[in-house]
């Protein structure tokens, strides 16, 4: 037996549209991350004496700032799906509420 709420929910446009924008933006971020993870650890692999040359005179060495980049756009790309969801995707969902209350 199916809730009739569930039912309006699941027929409502704007549900649909959710499901599409949420999953479409999550992919891609998720496909980006991959991208960056990946190809730091290809490049640990594949690529050492890149990451091992020095940055200046100092210890430090390339590989140091590149994997803080890693770090770095990890939390932006939360960043910016967690804005999304608090604004877009948290409007969609209130009227997909207020539509099926009715």
């Amino acid at each position: 037996m199916t809730d009739p709420i569930v039912a309006r929910i699941e027929a409502n446009p704007k549900y649909h549209e959710l499901r599409r924008k949420r999953g479409t933006f999550g992919w891609t971020l998720t496909a980006l991350m991959m991208f960056v993870y990946y190809g730091y650890i290809a490049l640990i692999a594949f690529n050492k004496p890149f990451l091992s040359q020095p940055i200046g005179a100092g210890v430090t060495t390339i590989g140091i700032p590149i994997g803080l980049g890693v770090i770095v756009f990890t939390i932006l790309i939360t960043g910016l799906y967690v804005r999304r969801a608090n604004s877009e995707y948290d409007r969609l969902t209130a009227e997909i509420l207020k539509d099926a209350a009715q």
